[in-house]
């Protein structure tokens, strides 16, 4: 809805509908007026090239968008190293992450009305066909509710909305009549039986062809869902019921809603990370804006604008309200704990955060956005990507970055909101870095290690739903869009709705629940359509002078310490005992121990288990700071024992026809040449006689001045490193003997010494498991001659060696498996034991699920060599070769065979013939060039 279409002017705060469409569709926020201000102090981008970089975001989406068609289609996602579709149960499960695949080509659905925003209406009349006739919905496959919704159910309907909106312009889809509505419906009624709770909440997961419950459904026993799984539906879900008429869907979705809203806590008007979907219960009680709650914030306001009822809007601002009180530290956002908000549940933060400060444009709150948003962007300009979790001053914590979108798409609505050209130089560094880091012959890799720019056989379908769309928009005209993306609003995954729906098929009732029983904050309503003098004084330089103090915050920051918690205790009561001030040997800190239930135990070996008892603490309350003192203890063990781990490292193809587009982040050595002090090693790789280097070499003149190849196993690792050296080699890569290991289901590993001085080793060794092993070996029976190149992290590509010529080869170098070794990553959590009465803290990656502290005991142990005796246990695995140091401790979960349930789409794996590949990766090289030109 566009301003022309009535309401009152700025700063006139009203409740009414009409000016947050406007706000929530575009961002808008009395654009006019701030533009008008913030150009004055800026020097704009030109239209040439907004227009260039626009064209250069059109090309990109080619790239992926192609690649998945011609060498993926039609299966659910693209794996851009391997060149071929990933198909679920034929490929080593990743875990939750295959939830989102459902054998109904997600890719293509994610990007119906990515087509259209980008103008390509020809391209999108083809997907639209594809769509319905080759989609199948009824496939005996196990799919997340929450990803299915927001991707495939959000997807059609965006493809839906779209679709009308060209009939109706009279060129294209003339001979549409629904058909992507009526798919939507079918997949709406699949989703319903999850909602089989006595809370209304949604099970988790749910068979598309069998439900829930039986048998041969495989789910319906989960008992917990992350709060942004069961409140990120209400836009998908209504928009099905305005369409269609069928009122259950949104009906079910409300009362989901309303179920989290109850179960907030009323103290702190904060929600967990995980209920419990039959009781209500919180499973997890720390509280963010992040990864498990995102949508669910953003999913109130936009319920809002887009149906038009004031309850949703007096949860956000209540919920809101909140956050800026307890979760917003500016410039960072960190986790609280609802029932003790003043203590933070964490030390770092993750990168689904980013979509944050759009949010904020949206609610009209900016000086925060900008804040955020400038820290967030120099922690990219740090690793050229935002990793998956970062600590407070700045460390990675997580070092994978799989291309998600949020960031950009808060540069977007901030740029929208002020105007501010800054903003598109932050959108070209954007499409420089994917550019320049991610893209590879057959579309875009997510980068498996951003430290070493290493990469991971996955492009994800939110890749093409959501950056396109965004940075195309962020440069785009009003005019160079065949529609008026004003009249729409963005669903979480991008995809558009229409805000006429607001008018709809209103056959919900809209009882204003909200009011009755919270006492609201009038100043939390006052900022529908903010006053411009208000949000920007009379200072063109207004948002630089924000963004100026946070210029140098990741490079010249400290440690944020906790420092609201003190604010709390003026009265005269002591804080809680912190873990990184505890010490075994201040009686004090005992005492308190004691009070929370918390027992030291000294171990024969000189370390100290720490073990609680939630039953023994004084009450309640310390109970719980027993609980949250025990999960720090944990999160500062783990911290450590990175801080004492080597980094990984980067192995590089450079020679033809990789040219450095090939990176495998390799396990590092203990002993010899160290890669971050050194200048990397290159050299041609030779294989190694015997294989295993466990006795002199019988082919020293085929390694001498070459990097060796040896095989794991036999001997230890140092033994064939002295062997290598004294052959004459200038390094070593040791690949695993264990047949199909892979970093898919396997932790990265360090190779340790022999238990001797190994000070006379001298060259750099590393480590690869078998599949990435393969991919050199595979290269060196086609080309003989490969070249490597062994270093800390991936050097940046050499176009001079891209351009010269080098002869070919009739092999299809993209068969071979490209992906990267897992990069270490931790974070302590908190596990459940299977006794209600005792359980243990420990080091557990990417999972985290926590019970009442009055029906846990709690263990951890701590070193009482460290002054503030933090933990230093240290998980490790000994084989012949020597230590091989468990860095990950990744939990492997077996793949499931499914098969598909439409005989009339081919699944099987594509196989590339070498002339095409070839096109490609020259194809691939003359746009590199060709962008170089253009740039100079």
């Amino acid at each position: 809805m566009s301003e022309a279409g009535g309401g009152p002017g700025c700063g006139s705060p009203v409740p009414q509908r009409a000016p947050w469409s406007l706000v929530a569709a575009t961002a808008a926020l009395c654009l006019v007026s701030v533009t008008s201000v913030w150009t004055a102090g800026a020097a704009p981008m030109s239209r040439e090239e907004k227009q260039k970089l626009g064209n250069q975001v059109l090309e990109m989406f080619d790239h992926a968008y192609g690649n998945y068609m011609e060498h993926a289609y039609p299966a659910d996602e693209l794996m851009p190293l391997t060149c071929r579709g990933r198909v679920r149960g034929q490929e080593p499960s990743r875990g939750d992450v295959d939830d989102a695949l459902g054998k109904f080509s997600l890719t293509l659905i994610d990007s119906l009305d990515t087509l259209v925003v980008l103008n390509k209406t020809k391209e999108f009349e083809e997907a639209v066909r594809k769509v319905l006739r080759d989609v199948n919905l009824d496939n005996d496959v196990v799919v997340s509710v929450f990803e299915t919704n927001i991707r495939v159910l959000g997807g059609l309907l965006g493809g839906h909305s779209l679709a009308i909106m060209l009939k109706e312009k009279g060129e294209y889809m003339q001979w549409y009549n629904d058909e992507l509505l009526q798919m939507a419906k079918q997949l709406g009624y699949k989703l319903l039986p999850a909602f089989n709770t006595t809370s209304g909440l949604p099970y988790p997961r749910i068979n598309l062809k069998f439900g829930i419950r039986k048998p041969e459904a495989r789910t319906g026993t989960e008992t917990d869902t992350c709060t942004a799984c069961a409140g990120t539906l209400i836009l998908e879900f209504a928009a099905l019921s305005r369409f269609t008429g069928a009122t259950i869907f949104e009906e079910y979705a409300r009362k989901a809603l309303d179920f989290l809203w109850e179960k907030r806590q009323r103290s702190s008007n904060l929600v967990g990370v995980t209920i419990n979907i039959h009781t209500g219960d919180w499973v997890r009680k720390d509280s963010g804006v992040g990864a498990g709650i995102d949508s669910y914030y953003e999913y109130l306001l936009k319920a809002y604008v887009l149906l038009g009822d004031d309850s949703f809007l007096e949860r956000f601002n209540t919920h809101y309200d909140a956050i800026m009180r307890y979760i917003s530290q500016p410039p960072l956002l960190l986790d609280v704990h609802i029932h003790k908000p003043m203590l933070n549940a964490r030390t770092w933060m993750d990168a689904l955060l980013a979509f944050f400060p759009g949010l904020q444009v949206l609610k009209g709150d900016i000086r925060p956005a900008i804040e955020t948003h400038e820290m967030l962007y120099q922690v990219i300009k740090k690793h050229n990507f935002l990793p998956e979790a970062f600590t407070t001053d700045f460390r990675v914590h997580w070092a994978q970055h799989p291309l998600r979108p949020e960031f950009a798409e808060s540069t977007y609505f901030l740029y929208k909101a002020t105007g501010d050209p800054y903003y598109l130089e932050v959108g070209k560094t954007l499409i420089e870095n994917l550019n320049k880091y991610a893209r590879v012959p057959c579309g875009f890799a997510a980068m498996k290690d951003v430290r070493t720019g290493s990469h991971e056989d996955r492009m994800d379908s939110f890749f093409l739903a959501e950056m396109f769309k965004y940075l195309y928009l962020l440069f785009a005209d009003k005019e160079d869009i065949i529609f008026d993306i004003e009249d729409y609003i963005f669903t979480t995954e991008a995809h558009l709705l229409p805000l006429w729906l607001s008018t709809t098929n209103q056959s919900i009732s809209k009882k204003n629940t909200t009011s009755e029983y919270t006492e609201l904050d009038d100043s939390n309503f006052d900022w529908t359509c903010p006053n411009t003098q208000i949000l920007f004084p009379n200072d063109p330089l207004y948002a630089q002078s924000i963004r100026e103090p946070l210029k140098n915050v990741v490079d010249k920051s400290c440690p944020r310490g906790i420092i609201r918690v003190e604010e709390s205790f003026r009265s005269g009561a002591k804080p809680p005992l912190r873990a990184r001030d505890f010490m075994a040997t201040n009686p004090e800190h005992l005492e308190i121990l004691k009070k929370m239930g918390v027992s030291l135990i000294h171990l024969k070996d000189g370390r100290v288990q720490l073990v609680q008892h939630a039953i023994q603490a004084a009450s309640s309350v310390d109970a719980e700071d027993g609980l949250r003192f025990m999960q720090e203890m944990i999160e500062l063990s783990s911290q450590q024992q990175k801080e004492q781990q080597l980094p990984p490292r980067a192995v590089q193809i450079v020679s033809h026809p990789f040219f450095g587009r090939v990176v495998l982040t390799a396990g590092p050595a203990q002993f010899g040449l160290d890669l971050s002090k050194h200048k990397e090693t290159r050299g041609f790789v030779a294989s190694s006689k015997p294989y295993n280097g466990c006795s002199e070499l019988t082919n020293p003149e085929a390694v001498v001045g070459k990097i060796a190849l040896i095989q794991r196993g036999q001997c230890m690792f140092a033994e064939k490193a002295r062997n290598i050296q004294n052959a004459g080699a200038i390094g070593g890569i040791v690949i695993d003997d264990n047949e199909g290991s892979s970093s898919d289901t396997a932790p990265l590993f360090q190779m340790a010494g022999d238990g001797k001085d190994t000070d006379d080793i001298k060259i750099p060794m590393l480590f690869l498991f078998s599949k990435e092993g393969s991919i050199i070996l595979d290269a060196i029976r086609e080309y003989e001659e490969v070249e490597v190149l062994l270093s800390d992290k991936a050097k940046e590509r050499d176009p001079e060696m891209e351009s010269e010529e080098q002869p070919s080869s009739e092999h299809d170098s993209q068969d071979q498996s490209a992906e990267q070794i897992t990069s270490s990553s931790q974070e302590a959590d908190l596990v459940g034991a299977e006794s209600p009465e005792e359980s243990s803290l420990n080091s557990h990656p990417e999972s985290s699920e926590s019970s009442s502290p009055a029906e846990m005991d709690n263990a951890a142990n701590v070193s009482p060599s460290e002054q503030n005796s933090k933990p230093t246990e240290n998980h490790e695995t000994t084989s012949l070769d020597g230590e091989c140091t468990d860095l990950d401790n990744q939990l492997q979960e077996q793949s499931e065979t499914e098969e598909d349930a439409n005989p009339n789409v081919s699944w099987g794996k594509k196989v590339q013939p070498i002339d095409s590949i070839l096109a490609d990766w020259n194809e691939d090289i003359e746009a590199f060039e060709m962008m170089e030109k253009d740039e100079l």
